[in-house]
């Protein structure tokens, strides 16, 4: 369940705040896009994909559109990232904003060119009267609003656009993780030997982003099940306070991983989009620990706790066995 954001829902709950997202598309007298987003991107491509997005809509060149974002002087309105929420509220709120830039845009098309609005179809940026070829651009309706100087009576000289989505329903990614793990018995070593997911977060929009939030989310939760531990003493001082005794793994402790998608399109947004970042978190931590466990229980071992350290793994060997020649020695 990810796209957290339903505000009926999280009310339900007793969420302080809300779950919509906000969005503004600003078409400049030149031509050039602006959008402003209320996700804040800390490293999941928001300026790509959103540009890509906006420049599919649009018709426009995507070196043209900037995405503003990060700065509550620039974006004041928005609830940010989290939950596999970003594409999935804010993508789509990106995309119902620029689905009103058209309509404004459409008024002063159909104006300029004295035909109806109703007879006016728009693609690749262009807007045609029906079974002719009359038409304009969308930047020539932005540079005409900025002029102001031939506008239908009462209209405002902007074809900017805001929008607010707040969504019916959560998306619902799917995948299935597998990992191969091998134990030293002698001394608990763990060594992850291959690592295979499949994925299924619906439409993609960038395949680049996808592959490396997947990526990202694996190192994470791996790092999670066999290296990552807050450790305090006795008097409740962390311990583990500094990357020296705080492990997270470099791409050297961490096999090439084997990734594929399917793509079965979400029915509770327009993009038929699904979360994505915390893929790679949620399945891959049981995965790993799942793996270490299958490994050595036939030795007795039933459960092995967080982080799977050498440590930790020959301990609970230790005690499996321990277990074991305690009842045989108890056997008539």
């Amino acid at each position: 369940m990810c796209g957290l954001a339903p505000s009926r829902i999280l009310g339900a709950l007793k969420y302080v705040g809300g779950g919509w997202e906000h969005a503004s598309v600003r078409v400049l007298p030149t031509g050039k896009v602006e959008v402003v987003t209320g996700t804040s991107s800390h490293g999941q491509g928001h300026e790509t994909a959103w540009s890509q997005i906006v420049a599919d809509r649009l018709g426009v060149a995507f070196e043209d559109v900037e995405v503003l974002h990060g700065d509550t002087a620039v974006a004041p309105r928005g609830l940010d990232t989290y939950g596999s929420r970003s594409l999935t509220v804010g993508g789509m709120a990106v995309v119902k904003a620029a689905d009103k830039v058209i309509e404004k845009a459409r008024t002063i098309a159909a104006h300029l060119l004295e035909a109806s609005a109703d007879d006016l179809e728009f693609a690749r940026g262009r807007f045609t009267v029906k079974g002719t070829d009359k038409g304009m651009g969308l930047g020539e309706t932005a540079f005409a609003a900025f002029q102001g100087h031939n506008l239908p009576d009462g209209f405002e000289p902007s074809i900017d656009a805001d929008a607010t989505y707040d969504p019916v329903n959560f998306s619902f990614p799917h995948g299935t993780h597998l990992a191969a793990m091998e134990v030293d018995t002698e001394t608990g070593a763990v060594t992850l030997r291959k690592y295979v997911c499949v994925d299924d977060v619906g439409n993609v929009v960038n395949p680049l982003i996808v592959e490396g939030q997947v990526h990202g989310g694996l190192a994470q939760g791996i790092a999670q099940a066999l290296f990552e531990e807050a450790v305090y003493d006795e008097n409740g001082t962390l311990v583990s306070g500094s990357f020296v005794d705080y492990l997270v793994p470099s791409a050297a402790d961490l096999p090439s991983f084997i990734t594929d998608r399917t793509v079965s399109a979400s029915t509770t947004n327009d993009l038929g989009v699904k979360g994505v970042g915390e893929a790679g978190t949620i399945a891959s931590t049981p995965a790993i620990v799942n793996g270490v466990i299958d490994a050595i229980r036939h030795l007795g071992v039933e459960d092995v706790g967080m982080p799977c350290a050498p440590q930790t793994v020959w301990r609970a060997l230790q005690a499996a066995s321990s277990q074991a020649a305690s009842t045989k020695g108890d056997a008539p």
